[in-house]
């Protein structure tokens, strides 16, 4: 079968991408879209598994500035996507966070899309995403008008796909309530074989992650400094580094952007990975636990489905400064077994994701072929 892959867009390489590179390892074969390609040569060596097959690209690519905010293009994101013609694929694979699965197919074609999420900033993160982004005045009620546009075609392009895989049970409920369809969960692939279990940890907390507001890195930097006498390591940059930076005290220290090797070592000896997001699924603290690390999780998302309670790790319910505070002193009187931290861990390995992967388009491309031959 001939196949093409869609992906929202590339110029990280995060864990959308991880579930990506699974893909090109079970077929190297596909071709590649994506409304912007602006991946530095070495992710793209990882992620594309040394293929080095063009991407194609929209004509955001070609409009000014698209490279460092290509999301003020948001209201030319449907007409884009749409301008790809796939005729000539059997199998139209996406991997949607927000726009993939609007691509047009036709009766001939099997769509799959692995869904890791309906867009979030249109939907439940609407009016958060309002508030932090200042939209107020002209700009407000445009920017309101846009994402009602956005949420009508969403609807509309969801029942272009054919079969949807959500990427946790979290997000299958989120597609159930948005789109009105069914889903199968085939959980993201994580490389655990990259983590080592280490039971002797050092005294120190750790988190890391990208420093967007949604991510709470500040809630969690503003919570140990009310506890001065543990220490916290962070990693992570971007746009609230700097604003964190100044409010941290002594007992935290901020690395900034580590590399992959460095974050693995932090995490195997941490005597905890502290997780303060709402995330669809969250794969940092599949890694944590990986390294035989506990993990204090805020309990709502994918991590209710990652981590066992009391035994993996521990929750708080409130993004709130004292919740976080009454975990980490929960977390100083409990003893974890380390190793069957990271047994839980193995479970959501990616030779996992790539089998199911493989097994539930190869059924479903077998099952599709054959309704075709019947009709002819």
């Amino acid at each position: 079968m001939k196949k093409a892959l869609i992906h929202d867009w590339y110029y990280v390489n995060g864990g959308a991408e991880k579930v990506i590179q699974s893909f090109n390892n079970i077929w190297p074969d596909f071709d590649h879209y994506a409304l912007i390609d602006y991946l530095e040569d070495k992710d793209r060596e990882v992620i594309f598994t040394g293929n080095n097959k063009k991407t194609n690209t929209s004509f955001i690519q070609k409009l000014p500035t698209s490279k460092s905010n290509h999301r003020k293009f948001l209201q030319l994101f449907p007409n884009a996507i749409e301008q790809f013609n796939l005729n000539e694929y059997d199998l139209v694979l996406s991997s949607s966070a927000s726009i993939a699965k609007g691509v047009l197919t036709n009766q001939n074609q099997l769509h799959i899309c692995y869904c890791h999420s309906p867009m979030r900033y249109a939907w439940d993160l609407y009016h958060q995403y309002l508030k932090e982004s200042n939209l107020t005045g002209i700009k407000g009620i445009y920017a309101k008008y846009v994402l009602h546009k956005m949420r009508i075609w969403d609807i509309i392009s969801s029942n272009r796909v054919d079969y949807f895989i959500a990427n946790s049970k979290y997000v299958a409920k989120r597609i159930k309530k948005i789109y009105n369809r069914d889903s199968i969960v085939i959980y993201p692939p994580v490389d655990v074989n990259n983590f080592r279990l280490v039971e002797k940890k050092d005294d120190y907390y750790f988190t890391g992650s990208r420093m967007v507001s949604y991510k709470k890195m500040e809630l969690i930097v503003r919570a140990f400094n009310k506890i001065p006498n543990k220490k916290l390591i962070v990693s992570g940059d971007g746009p609230e580094f700097n604003k964190i930076k100044k409010i941290a005290n002594q007992n935290i220290e901020l690395l900034g952007f580590i590399k992959s090797n460095e974050l693995s070592q932090y995490l195997e000896k941490a005597k905890a990975f502290v997780f303060a997001a709402e995330e669809d699924f969250g794969i940092v603290p599949v890694e944590a636990q990986a390294c035989g690390t506990p993990v204090i999780a805020f309990g709502k998302g994918g991590v209710l489905e990652t981590i066992i309670k009391n035994k993996t790790g521990i929750f708080f319910y409130k993004q709130e400064e004292e919740s976080i505070i009454n975990a980490v002193n929960e977390f100083e009187t409990r003893t974890f077994d380390y190793k069957e931290i990271r047994e839980n861990a193995i479970r959501f390995s990616k030779e996992r994701f790539e089998s199911e992967i493989k097994e539930f388009i190869l059924s479903k491309y077998k099952s599709f072929k054959e309704s075709k031959e019947n009709l002819i």
